[in-house]
């Protein structure tokens, strides 16, 4: 089992707008259909690790983001309207305890900003991390990097262009 994170981040370095929202639905090529990579990235992953500002929205979304997979979140309370299956848990090294009891051989998408990857990373919880560069510049936001601590050992696996002229870039943790 691999957990592996994968965000998008302006060409400036914000994963998220300067109003909060993922820096993907700021690009028009994903507002315009481009899935950048997600819908191979989450072939044969078999659960989703999460923070509880991640989870939330998607109590209220049309379709479950998640179909198929196992869900934790990292969480100090069940909002209403949770699936019954959904493992919330406060503590995260309890939470990553679950997801490693339940795993059946398939890897993890570590979703979430950058406290929810800095809180695993410090577990020694993230094996890969998949950055998407967006050709686009927020000026403000939120930074992956302020919340990873800078001594973090990345080693380039490999890149490759997407539509709109993004660019995917995997390395290992």
């Amino acid at each position: 089992m691999k957990i592996v994170s994968r965000l998008s981040t302006s060409a400036d370095g914000y994963v998220s707008t300067p109003d909060g929202w993922p820096s993907q639905l700021a690009d028009p090529a994903f507002a315009s259909g481009s899935s950048h990579g997600i819908v191979e990235f989450l072939e044969g992953k078999e659960a989703a690790l999460m923070g509880a500002t991640t989870f939330a929205p998607a109590l209220g979304a049309p379709r479950w983001p998640w179909p198929g997979l196992d869900v934790f979140v990292l969480g100090s309370g069940r909002p209403e309207g949770t699936p019954d299956e959904v493992v919330i848990d406060h503590d995260p090294t309890a939470l990553l305890e679950r997801v490693r009891a339940t795993n059946r051989g398939g890897d993890v998408h570590l979703v979430g900003g950058p406290k929810t990857i800095a809180t695993f990373h410090t577990l020694g919880a993230l094996d890969e991390l998949q950055l998407v560069i967006l050709p686009i510049l927020l000026g403000a936001g939120l930074r992956l990097t302020d919340h990873l601590d800078p001594a973090t050992q990345l080693t380039f696996t490999h890149s490759r262009p997407l539509t709109g002229g993004s660019v995917e870039i995997i390395y290992e943790v």
